[in-house]
């Protein structure tokens, strides 16, 4: 027995050398693993965020009813509700929001050289010194749209760069084109057979897992399920209200581009914490080469609504449902934007709500098993 043990022991340092020694190759063989895995996993993520829509269209009567006479086609007619669903928030982007965003920012490339001359003439009045501040504001102030001229006459003056760059780039597109649609077709075939994946996922684990850990798997998904479909929903409705409370107080107030800045503050939104104040900041620039003094009135308004927003409508939306405290929530968005980016903000508030809850309960019931009866 201590033989075997030894020979295990020696076996396993020596692969633990090898894979230290052939690191790079066994590194290229996972990345490559898993960008063959892309479309699946992007047919997962698909399947899943479909599957809230599916399941609540699932649940209104007509489709819950054994007796009703769509009863039978309830999964098809949900996954075509879900869909249709998703295609209209689509077709609102490409009409409305990113319209809005574009203008939003043309608004700023033409609006700050003469916001940034106001500024220095501004504290030529003054009569200070403050050569460092001139000369930092003075290299700001390109005329921008000549800048954007100048580069495109340059990107587009050697043909053959630009022909190579333009097949790069369809190449690349082709790319991620094929691999969403074999994730949306993919996802289609997990949501159509759900329930018995499902069923095939708790055979396997319970053929060969012990039982006591199958329930703390089915525990912790649960879990984890609830933390992200209250999250998603939450976050969304929560964007919406704020960007139309924003844009409907902006017209009360008179202020300019309501419009513009509602949009950008909802779609900003989306990040959780964060996403309403860099929303608020653009938009504050924005009003700021206009007018200083309705800019500073956006700012009361805006710092307003936030207190509003923090206090009543996500609190009620978000905050309670996925059950995670303010510094949790800041410190996943943190830790989350550094790691993977605006994706990264998203997945890391369900994710530290999830971890919360579980080592909370973990917590609770060691502590009520160790007290004394």
């Amino acid at each position: 027995m201590q033989d075997k043990k030894t020979w295990l022991y020696l076996v396993g340092a020596a692969l633990l050398l090898l894979a230290i020694k052939y690191s790079d190759a066994l590194l290229g063989g996972v990345r490559l693993f898993f960008s063959l895995l892309t479309p699946l996993l992007v047919g997962c993520g698909i399947a899943y965020v479909l599957n809230i829509l599916v399941s609540r269209i699932e649940s209104l009567p007509p489709l819950r009813n054994p007796a009703s006479r769509v009863y039978p086609f309830r999964r098809a007619l949900s996954i075509t509700g879900a869909l249709l669903v998703v295609a209209l928030v689509l077709v609102l982007l490409v009409l409305i929001i990113i319209p809005q965003l574009v203008d939003a920012f043309r608004v700023m490339l033409v609006g700050v050289p003469p916001a940034i001359n106001r500024f220095l003439n501004w504290l030529d009045t003054l009569d200070l010194s403050l050569p460092q501040l001139e000369n930092w504001l003075r290299s700001l102030n390109l005329n921008w749209p000549d800048l954007l001229q100048k580069a495109t006459t340059h990107l587009t003056s050697g043909v053959g760069n630009v022909f190579n760059l333009a097949v790069m780039l369809l190449g690349n597109l082709g790319g991620i084109v094929m691999q969403l649609v074999i994730g949306v077709i993919f996802a289609l075939y997990l949501l159509a057979g759900k329930e018995k994946l499902g069923r095939q996922f708790h055979a396997l684990a319970d053929t060969y897992l012990p039982a006591r850990v199958c329930d703390r798997l089915w525990y912790v998904l649960a879990t984890a399920h609830d933390a992200f479909t209250r999250f998603f929903v939450g976050q969304f409705t929560e964007a919406i209200i704020i960007g139309v409370l924003c844009t409907v107080g902006m017209w009360i107030c008179r202020l300019p581009y309501a419009t513009m800045i509602g949009t950008l503050v909802g779609a900003t939104a989306l990040l959780p914490v964060v996403g309403a104040y860099l929303g608020a900041a653009v938009g504050a620039f924005m009003i700021l080469t206009v007018n200083p003094l309705q800019a500073l009135g956006f700012l009361i308004f805006i710092a307003i609504l936030q207190q509003l927003e923090g206090n009543l409508i996500y609190p009620r939306v978000v905050g309670t449902s996925i059950g995670l405290p303010g510094i949790w929530v800041l410190t996943a968005v943190t830790l989350g934007g550094g790691i993977g980016g605006i994706a990264g903000m998203l997945l890391a508030v369900p994710v530290t709500a999830t971890l919360y809850r579980l080592v909370r309960s973990d917590v609770q019931r060691k502590r009520t098993t160790s007290l004394p009866s």
